[in-house]
């Protein structure tokens, strides 16, 4: 989250780019952002586990997102690198303080995404699949949009 912040603040501060330089610019926050997303789904698919069932195994991570344990095992060593897991021998995987802080906050990003579809009229079941990708994308400032238009829809 805070990187998102700086992102925005640097971005806010940066000197007017040409259209060529827009472009650059677009893609390269379309790939941080794809990068983003997977650590996101990660911790907030383990912090799942861990809430549900007590425990987050390699084979269960792989079985809900539907990847070869080899994929998970990589992902889940990038994940040990930046401090967000720590992996036990036989006893599974656990959220480090910033792993767990990271899955809250994309636990509520989703969570006002939903709402905001929902307000809309989207259906709960497309709006859940619908949020999934549109959280991870989605800009501080257009994610405090969605929140007060759903409140406003509830009022």
């Amino acid at each position: 989250m805070a990187k998102k912040v700086q992102a925005l603040e640097e971005r806010r501060s940066a000197p007017v780019l040409s259209a060529a330089e827009r472009q650059v610019e677009n893609f390269r926050q379309a790939r941080e952002a794809r990068r983003t997303e997977l650590t996101e789904d990660y911790v907030e698919l383990i912090a799942d586990l861990l809430d549900d069932a007590g425990e987050a195994r390699q084979v269960d991570i792989a079985a809900r997102l539907g990847v070869a344990q080899p994929t998970v095992a990589k992902a889940l060593r990038r994940l040990a690198d930046t401090g967000l897991i720590v992996q036990k021998p036989y006893r599974g995987v656990f959220l480090t303080e910033a792993g767990r802080q990271l899955a809250e906050e994309s636990r509520e990003r989703h969570q006002i995404v939903e709402s905001f579809l929902r307000a809309l009229g989207v259906s709960e079941d497309v709006a859940r699949v619908d949020a999934e990708g549109i959280e991870h994308r989605v800009s501080e400032e257009t994610l405090r949009a969605f929140r007060r238009f759903a409140q406003d829809k509830k009022s």
